[in-house]
């Protein structure tokens, strides 16, 4: 194909995918009402207020959005492997299934993990703190911006693992250099957890920073069991 033909191909699957999450985008507006409850749910005890006109419209618009992302990434999935598959060579063909399937897992994974933990413990130290002093009465929008900040930054961060599978499969990087680099992996992810949290309470930070360590320490075991041969350091 010339030029000129990837790059018409590459528009008409671009348009596929905006067609895509325009029309997931209007599906969630239809029950964004019920995605803010459940949204709501981790900030117990605490009451949330709209302090602008419109405000909880375009709160609405902002958590419809998201969510309509979130389900048209299979669809970005779909059309960046069309898109790219008949240039790679057949060893990045065999990684290119378990990369996808394992980053989507841990995406999905990371949602839960800062749904079930991060945010309630993030949003329990903010109420707790104070309670006896200050009513918990809450901007909807400012709250909205940081759950889903929350959630997207923490999904984000799970794909260590599988980075680090790639490296290793495509002999970048050997599990002896990985291993060698523990104490440098311990500062970087508490200065990224520090960096990707919304929020300022060590708790939070704490708990990411002690998931992404996990998850290095995980992907470095996960690549014991690839049969590709590996470099020593």
């Amino acid at each position: 194909m010339s030029l000129w033909d990837h790059l018409e191909e590459l528009r008409q699957r671009i348009f596929v995918v905006l067609a895509t999450a325009a029309i997931a985008i209007i599906l969630c507006f239809t029950q964004v009402r019920g995605i803010i409850t459940l949204l709501e749910q981790p900030a117990h005890g605490a009451k949330f207020l709209q302090l602008g006109p419109g405000e909880y419209f375009f709160v609405s618009c902002k958590a419809a959005a998201y969510c309509g992302l979130l389900l048209t990434m299979p669809m970005v999935l779909y059309q960046g492997i069309r898109f790219v598959l008949p240039g790679l060579t057949r060893r990045e063909r065999q990684l290119l299934g378990p990369a996808v399937f394992g980053s989507s897992l841990l995406f999905v994974l990371g949602i839960g993990f800062a749904y079930s933990l991060l945010a309630p413990a993030a949003l329990g130290f903010f109420i707790s703190y104070g309670a006896d002093v200050v009513e918990q009465l809450w901007s909807i929008d400012r709250y909205f911006d940081f759950i889903l900040l929350l959630l997207l930054v923490t999904g984000l961060a799970f794909q260590v693992p599988i980075l680090q599978l790639i490296l290793i499969s495509l002999n970048i990087v050997s599990i002896e250099q990985m291993l060698s680099q523990w104490r440098y992996v311990i500062i970087i992810a508490v200065a990224l957890a520090a960096v990707l949290t919304p929020s300022i309470d060590p708790i939070t930070q704490g708990l990411l920073a002690g998931a992404l360590i996990s998850l290095y320490f995980s992907g470095i075991g996960l690549g014991h069991l690839l049969p590709r041969p590996r470099q020593n350091s």
